[in-house]
């Protein structure tokens, strides 16, 4: 199942706030980008985000979730996309803990 853009456009809607949020289709599925790096992942109408310690912190209990159906890669499932005060502060929380972008 791929994520609907209307999912999208919702959490773009609630990220509007911010400045820097751009984002990328990847087979049928989202990357979000906050300021260049990679915050978030949109997959089958799920959004998760980096387990950097600051996101962890804010998360406390969040259910990490993969977007591999191997379950390689190990993200943190937010529930609370409803709150796009909570979602920047998410974001700006993580913003120097996300890697920089791999050169081309």
């Amino acid at each position: 199942m791929s994520t609907s853009k209307d999912y999208l456009n919702f959490l773009l809607d609630q990220l509007s706030s911010l400045e820097g949020i751009t984002y990328r289709m990847m087979m049928g599925e989202y990357l979000i980008y906050y300021r260049g790096k990679v915050a978030a992942y949109v997959c089958d109408n799920r959004f998760l985000i980096k387990p950097v310690p600051s996101a962890i912190k804010m998360l406390p209990g969040a259910e990490y979730d993969s977007i591999s159906p191997e379950g390689r890669k190990k993200l943190l499932r937010v529930d609370n996309v409803d709150d796009g005060n909570f979602l920047a502060d998410l974001f700006r929380s993580m913003y120097e803990e996300l890697p920089a972008p791999k050169s081309k």
